[in-house]
């Protein structure tokens, strides 16, 4: 295993705080722990052991989407959550916003100048270490904490030795990667550019997905070939393993009803064909991928076809018949923890508190929920470091209702002591704690449907960052030495 720089840069004698993974979650919590002065060891595997998702050895690359998704903290709790990470001062928040694409209402990020940001203030750290090869057991009791960052992909060696370690089995799914489509190879005689309402978000115009229309034979005809598509076929060990909803194959969503497509990531809602006085009945969307526009990505298209089957079905979708693929979709096998039952409401292992978990591993979904599990679990290694008791956050912000859904408020089964309704989560405002949707705006003039709607979202936004301040204040105390 090699140093990635020499032990003379770490500036105090204190024993580091070791993280196992590089991914989102280890590489914030390792930004977490060093600005507050204390030593970290960061364990890469890559590019020594590689995964079936990752193509780069760079640190928190990402693999699923280019998306952060929405950016609106006012009327959206992914917006919220980016907020308050950002006033945490989050390193994976500073990358995004540095490498932003236009993409409406969402935070689409330029994936390789993100994760080149984060590898590079991570390496120029004086107090970060970054280590390269895999850690294929238990940490050794002279790693003292330890953070455990592995993520949906963990190394079958590491998964053997938690299993072991908590005897509770680790529950796991499937995860489907979207293909990515070269830009000039889209016929934009067909395709128009238009978000959804035509909404602007961070860096966009409101004209910022590619939108390929089908009518309803088209539709009709794409459906039967996708169902008949060969698909990649599990092995026997895979066969029971169920998938993530919010994250779910094409294929899959189209044996589920015929119609399912259409009411999800093909809806015609809110988009206008300017080549045609009809509405689409159903309509691709295509969101750009890297910083230059070459490279576009098929929003919500995961898929498990094998290569030949994709090519052939993708392509009889309006504007992709001569499409080029810079990457053909796949599938890789996630796994999470039972936290409720494992983890301890600073995401400590019960029986074990020496070691934090953090990120997806936990049984949170998406970018920045495993994010912002880094950013708690780092924050807390830090206050028990310095001989403080780490506060969690309060449960009406963003961050502290994604921390208590991984470790409680979940149905339990009394008689067997075990947890019932724990599954994987993206961040949402059926997280926190209710409030009564206002019946008047400021003005006086009466609420109704989806109106009072946004008006109990942007009540409970603001609740959350009023929260969040003092928390912050006090966590920051907590960050120092006694």
């Amino acid at each position: 295993m090699s140093t990635s720089k020499s032990s003379s840069k770490k500036l105090i004698p204190l024993q580091p705080i070791h993280i196992i993974g590089g991914g989102l979650a280890g590489s914030e919590a390792a930004w977490q722990i060093a600005e507050a002065n204390l030593p970290v060891s960061l364990h890469e595997m890559r590019p020594g052991s590689k995964t079936d998702a990752h193509h780069t050895d760079g640190l928190a690359e990402l693999v699923c989407s280019n998306s952060f998704r929405s950016d609106d903290w006012e009327n959206n709790a992914v917006g919220l959550l980016h907020e308050e990470m950002r006033r945490a001062k989050s390193l994976i928040m500073a990358a995004a916003d540095a490498h932003k694409l236009p993409a409406g209402g969402a935070l689409a990020v330029d994936r390789i100048g993100f994760s080149n940001f984060v590898t590079d203030k991570l390496a120029a750290h004086p107090l970060i270490t970054i280590e390269r090869g895999e850690i294929s057991a238990l940490p050794p009791p002279d790693w003292g904490t330890t953070i455990i960052a592995t993520g949906p992909l963990t190394s079958p060696a590491l998964s053997e030795a938690i299993l072991n370690l908590t005897g509770e089995g680790a529950l796991a799914f499937f995860d489907a990667i979207a293909p990515i489509i070269h830009y000039d190879s889209i016929d934009l005689d067909i395709a128009w550019k238009q978000s959804r309402y035509d909404k602007v978000g961070p860096g966009g115009t409101g004209a910022d997905y590619l939108n390929c229309p089908m009518t309803k034979e088209q539709y009709e005809i794409f459906i039967d070939a996708l169902l008949a598509g060969d698909q990649t076929q599990f092995k026997q060990w895979e066969e029971n393993t169920p998938y993530f909803d919010g994250c779910l194959p094409i294929e899959v969503m189209a044996a589920r009803g015929r119609e399912t497509l259409r009411f999800g990531p093909m809806k015609p809602v809110g988009l206008t064909n300017p080549r045609s006085t009809e509405r689409p009945w159903a309509v691709v969307q295509l969101r750009q991928d890297n910083a230059l526009g070459t490279l576009w990505n098929m929003v919500g298209f995961q898929t498990k076809l094998k290569y030949g089957a994709q090519k052939q079905v993708l392509q009889m979708i309006p504007g992709l018949e001569n499409a080029v693929f810079a990457r053909l979709g796949g599938l890789h096998r996630n796994t999470f923890l039972n936290s409720p039952k494992l983890l301890d409401a600073r995401l400590a292992l019960k029986t074990e508190p020496r070691l934090r978990f953090a990120g997806q591993i936990t049984g949170v979904e998406g970018y920045v929920e495993s994010a912002a599990i880094g950013l708690l679990a780092g924050r807390f290694a830090v206050a028990e470091q310095h001989g403080h008791e780490p506060s969690p956050p309060p449960a009406t912000t963003a961050l502290g209702a994604l921390l208590n859904h991984i470790t409680g408020g979940h149905l339990s089964d009394t008689s067997q002591g075990t947890v019932r309704s724990f599954q994987p989560m993206n961040i949402n405002y059926g997280l926190l704690p209710p409030m009564s949707a206002p019946r008047v705006d400021g003005e006086g003039n009466r609420l109704k449907g989806k109106a009072r709607g946004f008006a109990k979202k942007r009540l409970m936004s603001a609740r959350a960052l009023a929260d969040l301040s003092p928390w912050l204040e006090k966590d920051a105390s907590a960050s120092k030495r006694p």
